[in-house]
């Protein structure tokens, strides 16, 4: 799977938080996010900075906008973010409800880290089929 599948899959299922996501879909969508705001960051939010009004500290227009954008592109994204974990974690076989471990301090990510890179289960498990699995055509 590509960059660009991964994250065109990942927000077309907005909010499906059934089935399985094999890894590459979500490493990739979560790398396509970060390639997304690291060039706001440097096109928009590196200049603002270098022209900050050295006085009052604010960045002007231009750090607003940068600041703008990266905030509408993670919260707009954050659906589609959780839901890929939780088809991640169905991948490996493990409920999606232990994506909330995210909310324990200090252990909680890195345990969920852990899961989303553990391997997937081969054939299907009670989430669905394999999504690594090739799709035969039904003989009709």
């Amino acid at each position: 799977m590509s960059l660009i599948e991964a994250v065109t899959t990942c927000l077309r299922k907005y909010g499906t938080f059934s089935g399985r996501a094999r890894a590459s879909e979500y490493w990739y969508f979560v790398l396509g996010l970060a390639i997304v705001n690291a060039v706001i960051f440097v096109a928009l939010l590196v200049p603002a900075l270098a022209t900050m009004d050295p006085v009052t500290q604010e960045p002007g227009v231009l750090g607003s906008i940068g600041s703008a954008l990266v905030a509408i592109i993670m919260f707009g994204t954050l659906v589609p973010v959780i839901a890929a974990a939780v088809r991640r974690l169905h991948d490996t076989g493990k409920s999606g409800w232990l994506y909330l471990l995210i909310l324990v301090p200090f252990v909680g990510s890195i345990i969920v880290l852990v899961l989303l890179a553990l391997p997937g289960e081969p054939g299907p498990n009670r989430y669905g089929p394999d999504p690594r699995a090739v799709q035969q055509p039904v003989a009709g």
